[in-house]
Order: C-alpha cells, then sequence, then structure tokens
C-alpha cells in the first residue's frame, strides 16, 4: 500500500511539470515563429532599397559606368593610380570623399593633373574602382 501511494505522489506531483514543460515549449515554439516573420518583415520593409548597389556583372559582361566629379589629389602613373576628392555618387549610394581609383590607360593621366577639378567615369572591376574616362 506505502509502495502505491508514493508511486501515485510522484505522479501527481510530476503531471504539472509536464504540463508547464508542455506550455513552455508551445510558448517558446510560437515565439520563435513569431520572431522569424518579424524578422523576415524587417528586411523588406525596413529597408531603403532605391541606393542599394547590384552585384558586379559576369565576366565578359559590360560592367555599368559611374560618374564623379572632384578634385586631383595625387596622381601615381608609376602605379596606375589616381587619388581623387570628389563629390557623392548617388547611384551606388557613396558620400563625398578622397579615394584611390586605379586607371585603366597611363595616357588618361595627361588629364590628371594634380589640383585640377575632374569629371571621371569609373567602373568596378574585381572588387576595385577603375577610371575609364576623364572630361
Amino acid at each position: 500500500m506505502k509502495r502505491k501511494t508514493t508511486l501515485g505522489m510522484v505522479i501527481t506531483l510530476c503531471l504539472p511539470a509536464v504540463g508547464f514543460a508542455q506550455a513552455d515549449s508551445t510558448t517558446s515554439m510560437e515565439m520563435k515563429n513569431m520572431h522569424q516573420s518579424n524578422h523576415a518583415a524587417m528586411h523588406v520593409q525596413g529597408m531603403d532599397m532605391q541606393g542599394m548597389q547590384k552585384s558586379p556583372p559576369a565576366k565578359g559582361v559590360a560592367s555599368t559606368s559611374y560618374k564623379a566629379t572632384g578634385t586631383v589629389k595625387a596622381a601615381d602613373p608609376a602605379a596606375g593610380s589616381v587619388t581623387l576628392a570628389h563629390g557623392p555618387v548617388r547611384a551606388l549610394n557613396w558620400p563625398a570623399m578622397t579615394m584611390t581609383f586605379l586607371v585603366k590607360e597611363k595616357a588618361l593621366f595627361n588629364k590628371l593633373v594634380v589640383g585640377k577639378p575632374v569629371n571621371v567615369e569609373f567602373v568596378s572591376q574585381g572588387g576595385k574602382y577603375v577610371v575609364t574616362a576623364v572630361n
């Protein structure tokens, strides 16, 4: 008799704990689903997609050309690079800044005079930005 009473008490005491555990897991699952759906919605609704840069084109495909207006800060024909203090480039969502570009052709250095204002066209190639034209 003592054994039946002990077993009954154990079962009686454990049942509420099982119920709570089940309620907690259901609540956790509901919370997880709610978090995931809100997280997905946040990525779409909270993001300004207008200024996002597209992935670079595949090899053999013409790349997009961008334009910038700025002042030549340094030119290094031996390294094939030019440093420009340029204004915003809206197509790439860039603010005004000073940065170094590679230069596609050595002949372009004739127009890249330190201290002079320039208009340049450039492309993205392999993660680098390359000046392709100077006006």
